[in-house]
């Protein structure tokens, strides 16, 4: 489901008897409304219809529910990023533009979940399955990286994949929050944010002297051919 600030639930009380779920519904919405750091845990508990102590038979507090959002987030992440990469087909410079796409479908259509994830303020490594959830995602960059450093040209020294990873990410997460974001706020440009990524992406990689064309990318060599048979099955 999209958290968007245009959207509103039309039904926000808690009617359907699964009092987590309707807690997490009902701050979705206000993260929606007001920012990771805009509401209480009474105020999630008012906008579920239920007492101010209800919450509390499911989460510790306010910032347990809000890792419990971050972590759905990372996982519907993953799914979006991996599905983006498709192991890299049918090269990987256009498997990586996919995923720089996805990353910033994914801040456009969730920013909800995306400000969960990236502006809580919530410690990450505190909580052990968020922190999961987060490196999951994460590594889906990082293999993408890794096949990128791959690319390197031969003589010339290949670059750490996770300072690629660590670099390309920032770009990203950068022009996602900028301009990618489904806000009023954010500046006009004279191009889509998809096409700003690209660009930033291609400069990165030939600058640091990577080829950016889509050939066909080489497999290790084969066999060497069988000559074809002459008339008594001996090679011409």
């Amino acid at each position: 489901m999209s958290w968007r600030k245009e959207q509103r639930r039309t039904e926000r009380g808690y009617h359907h008897g699964n009092l987590k779920e309707a807690l997490l519904q009902a701050a979705l919405g206000l993260i929606a409304e007001k920012g990771a750091a805009g509401f209480t845990f009474a105020d999630a508990a008012r906008m579920a219809g239920v007492s101010p102590a209800a919450p509390y038979r499911h989460f510790r507090d306010r910032d347990e529910l809000l890792s419990s959002i971050a972590q759905r987030g990372f996982e519907q992440f993953e799914a979006l990023l991996t599905q983006a990469w498709d192991d890299g087909r049918p090269d990987t410079v256009t498997a990586f533009e996919r995923v720089g796409k996805a990353y910033l479908a994914f801040a456009r259509n969730e920013p909800a979940f995306y400000s969960a994830m990236f502006e809580s303020g919530l410690p990450v490594d505190a909580n052990p399955t968020l922190m999961a959830a987060s490196e999951r995602a994460f590594a889906i960059i990082r293999a993408a990286a890794e096949r990128l450093a791959a690319m390197a040209p031969p003589g010339m020294p290949r670059p750490p994949a996770m300072m690629m990873a660590l670099h390309i990410w920032s770009m990203s997460h950068g022009v996602a929050s900028l301009f990618g974001r489904g806000d009023a706020a954010r500046r006009k440009l004279p191009m889509s944010p998809e096409e700003l990524l690209e660009a930033e992406v291609l400069i990165y990689l030939r600058g640091l002297g990577f080829p950016t064309d889509r050939r066909p990318e080489s497999k290790p060599p084969g066999p060497p051919p069988v000559p074809p048979a002459g008339p008594w099955g001996t090679p011409k």
